[in-house]
């Protein structure tokens, strides 16, 4: 599960966060074993899953809230923090560490000013570390908001992140 700078802060839930959550379990059945397909509707209407929506999907599957828990923080793909504007994945699987991803990774963690599975003070950048982008051939590989890139070094890496600042400047 990703973790972000915010964790020991209590974030507020986006409005209507409730109603909207409900609304994705009734629309599954309200069935325990749609648990998974919950969490992904929730973090694609609302970014992540917010903790106090945890009780409500409890509640709407008839499960336990150590249940639910339990399964939102064994999957690191689930968020119960607001992400960065822009979430850049890094792979950290075998084929990229045969081609030096953790030297790009130190350096990505440098330049972005955060850890993996946290956000930047300035809540810009999500970094985030996955295990198999399917790139493996132009490895190392990382994931820009949903965007594939290839041959990650240093430099290029810079040049990806320059180009998101430059549009964020535009």
């Amino acid at each position: 599960m990703s973790r972000s700078t915010t964790q020991n802060t209590i974030v507020a839930a986006p409005p209507n966060s409730d109603e909207k959550t409900r609304a994705i379990c009734e629309e599954r059945g309200n069935r325990p074993d749609e648990l998974l397909e919950v969490f992904h509707a929730v973090q694609a209407e609302l970014g992540y899953v917010p903790e106090q929506v945890l009780p409500v999907i409890a509640d709407a599957l008839n499960l336990s809230r150590a249940e639910v828990y339990g399964v939102l923080s064994f999957y690191h793909d689930f968020r119960t923090t607001p992400p960065g504007r822009h979430i850049v994945k890094m792979c950290r699987a075998e084929a990229c560490q045969a081609m030096h991803t953790e030297k790009v990774c130190a350096h990505a963690e440098q330049k972005l000013g955060t850890r993996f599975g946290e956000t930047s003070p300035d809540g810009e950048y999500t970094l985030e570390a996955v295990y198999c982008l399917g790139n493996c051939a132009l490895s190392p590989a990382m994931l820009v908001d949903g965007d594939l890139f290839g041959c990650v070094d240093e430099k290029r890496f810079d040049a990806i992140i320059a180009d998101l600042d430059k549009e964020a400047a535009a």
